[in-house]
């Protein structure tokens, strides 16, 4: 993949439904190198820490060929890069990574590790989107049509610190050996019910160490629901 923009943005207050929201979401295009940090990019924040930032939503990535699906559903609409509060608008070039086809989120799997520019990520999280979304289109089904989409984008944390700048290479140089998909982690998160394949598909996620600690609660909940304890494996 290469790494077409980097985009950062502080904190701003603006109106929405008749109250003022204080969000992070708005991000533009940066020129030059910037310092790609534990915590964030120099020059961006998040502003409901609660939810937003940390370790392991470090850096939100997401795929420059999502934007030609936005344009032909929200036609006539300008999306410039760094829209939809990315932070690395990262572009395959239209190939599927090693391991998958279709979406970049097939191709891309949790734990797994790329070099960008000086520093070193790891794949954490897809992003589940909160009404901000809606808030940066203006529009409150934004959030419905984005996670119904399956173009969800990818949080990383930053393994190694360094410099990233438009232009360089994001390269997978390591692959969890329990790989499951972002696009599956999605699914299992929203989907009703577990069958064997589901359970399955968590007890290997359960056991990757860069997914959060939030999403390992949710997901044994949900093995307990669906009388999977025993299939856990400990994890």
């Amino acid at each position: 993949m290469e790494l077409v923009s980097v985009n950062t943005g502080l904190p701003r207050e603006v109106s929405w439904h008749g109250r003022m929201v204080t969000t992070g979401i708005f991000k533009e295009p940066v020129k030059g190198r910037v310092a790609l940090r534990k915590l964030n990019l120099d020059g961006d924040r998040q502003a409901d820490l609660t939810v937003h930032g940390g370790e392991y939503k470090a850096v939100y990535c997401y795929p420059l060929g999502h934007y030609e699906y936005w344009k032909k559903e929200l036609a006539g609409r300008e999306l410039p890069m760094g829209m939809f509060g990315e932070n690395l608008t990262v572009d395959d070039g239209g190939a599927a990574l090693p391991g998958g086809q279709g979406l970049p989120e097939e191709s891309v799997h949790l734990g797994d590790r790329f070099s960008v520019g000086t520093a070193e990520v790891a794949v954490t999280q897809p992003r589940l989107p909160c009404y901000k979304l809606g808030v940066r289109f203006g529009s409150d089904d934004m959030v419905k049509r984005f996670l119904a989409s399956g173009r969800t984008g990818f949080y990383v944390a930053v393994l190694r610190e360094g410099e990233v700048g438009a232009g360089d290479e994001m390269k997978m140089i390591a692959r969890e050996a329990n790989a499951v998909p972002v696009s599956e982690i999605t699914r299992l998160y929203v989907v009703k019910r577990y069958g064997e394949a589901e359970i399955g598909a968590v007890r290997r996620a359960l056991r990757v160490a860069e997914l959060p600690d939030g999403w390992k609660k949710y997901f044994r909940e949900r093995l307990r629901q669906a009388g999977g304890e025993k299939l856990e494996g400990g994890s």
